[in-house]
């Protein structure tokens, strides 16, 4: 009988893959794991990165001496490397009202495409995944398995935008089931003030994950292209207000670059990756570019 697949199988886009498969999503800060993968781990074991010489221990296995060293010091020393590992990587998806705005495409499903791409590619380099999705309150979660990437996609697949969100309590719930190192991604339209967002953050990044702030905007939201007087909605609150384009458009452009350029700067300060993505710019060109840019910073490490 023909397996079927997951229900969010639809968000795993093709054309992402074909463009990002040959990278690798490696953390750029250690993380915790009990397989060999591809992620630097705090442990040392079996890997081509020297860590430290140790002295040898009776038992020890005499592969590992150092022989050039002896040759110095008469004296016996071991080779330590740093492991690599596995990591956890855990999707934190904002499903409040506001990301059910789009012109063409919900940001909501810009959004899963992202959230379900990404998931797949570390899935494929056998780290364990999860997912959360959040308004005001957790509303599913799903801890990071290396068996839970079908439950992804139905999470993903089940998700809607339908209530208000505030990003603080639910992350600072959702903190607490970080306590091993990994890899943690918040998608979000991120419409809080930007010390909230990074309130919100701190405790996960101060767990030591590896953090990542994907911003998703509508077009409309960061170009404001709008010409008729018109009452706009707030899709969190239900308030509407009364708006003269030609009279607004140049005080919002500049908030909301602001905006953007205030959690750019605070992403950077707390060494947490940060991108903006325009819902009108192709996911998989966007993706490459960042993965791209992300490979070059971790082989610097």
């Amino acid at each position: 009988m023909a397996h079927s697949p997951a229900p969010g199988a639809r968000f795993v886009d093709p054309a992402v893959l074909a463009r990002v498969g040959n990278l690798e999503f490696v953390a750029r800060s250690v993380v915790d794991g009990v397989i060999n993968g591809l992620h630097r781990s705090p442990f040392f074991g079996a890997s081509v990165d020297f860590a430290e010489h140790r002295g040898y221990v009776p038992g020890d296995d005499i592969r590992r001496v150092d022989w050039k060293v002896f040759a110095r010091t008469d004296r016996f020393f071991l080779k330590e490397f740093e492991a690599d590992s596995n990591a956890n990587f855990t999707v934190l998806l904002d499903v409040s009202k506001s990301m059910a705005f789009g012109e063409r495409l919900s940001k909501l499903d810009y959004a899963k495409t992202l959230a379900a791409c990404l998931t797949y590619l570390v899935h494929m380099q056998r780290d364990r995944v999860g997912v959360a999705t959040f308004d005001s309150e957790v509303r599913e979660f799903v801890p990071p398995s290396a068996k839970h990437f079908d439950q992804v996609l139905h999470t993903l697949d089940r998700a809607t935008a339908e209530r208000p969100g505030d990003i603080g309590p639910p992350l600072t719930k959702l903190a607490e089931h970080f306590g091993r190192r990994g890899i943690v991604v918040v998608i979000s339209d991120f419409y809080a003030e930007p010390d909230v967002i990074f309130q919100a953050v701190s405790p996960i990044r101060f767990r030591g994950n590896d953090v990542i702030l994907f911003h998703i905007l509508d077009p409309a939201e960061v170009e404001f292209a709008f010409t008729e007087a018109a009452s706009f909605e707030d899709l969190e609150t239900g308030d509407q207000m009364p708006v003269v384009p030609d009279v607004f458009a140049d005080q919002y452009r500049a908030l909301i670059k602001a905006h953007i350029d205030a959690l750019s700067s605070k992403a950077t300060s707390q060494g947490v990756d940060y991108m903006m993505l325009n819902t009108s710019r192709p996911l998989d060109y966007a993706l490459f570019h960042y993965l791209s840019y992300r490979d070059r910073l971790t082989r610097t490490r």
